[in-house]
């Protein structure tokens, strides 16, 4: 059974940075694509950005292109969101997604697994 674990979520203010962890068990972590996505109230989960197993071909989206890293540390089966430049509309829950696919469409529905989220609350 894969589960998945997100850490790293908190209050911070406007511009301030927050590294989020999502740490895999239960699968071989080393095989699969990894994503972000965000889900605000009353919205649907955003797609934030992925990862595939071999580091290759990283996908953002457009609105956190150059303020938020994804990375992952395959032997400790851990997954990051390095998020800088922090905006109000950066207010979410923050979920960690898994798939066995080495391309998966951007939504959340189309992941094998996902965590259950962390808090992540920018205030102005």
């Amino acid at each position: 059974q894969v589960r998945l674990v997100e850490s790293g979520g908190g209050l911070v203010q406007v511009g301030g940075s927050l590294r989020l962890t999502c740490t895999a068990s239960g699968g071989p972590f080393s095989y699969f694509t990894m994503a972000w996505f965000r889900q605000a109230p009353g919205k649907e989960a955003e797609f934030v950005a992925s990862i595939p197993w071999n580091h290759g071909s990283i996908d953002y989206e457009d609105s956190v292109k150059g303020r938020f890293t994804i990375s992952r540390d395959n032997p400790i089966n851990t997954a990051y969101l390095q998020m800088n430049g922090l905006k109000p509309e950066d207010t979410a829950v923050y979920y960690c997604a898994a798939d066995w696919s080495a391309v998966v469409p951007r939504s959340i529905r189309e992941y094998d697994y996902r965590g259950q989220g962390t808090q992540v609350t920018v205030s102005s």
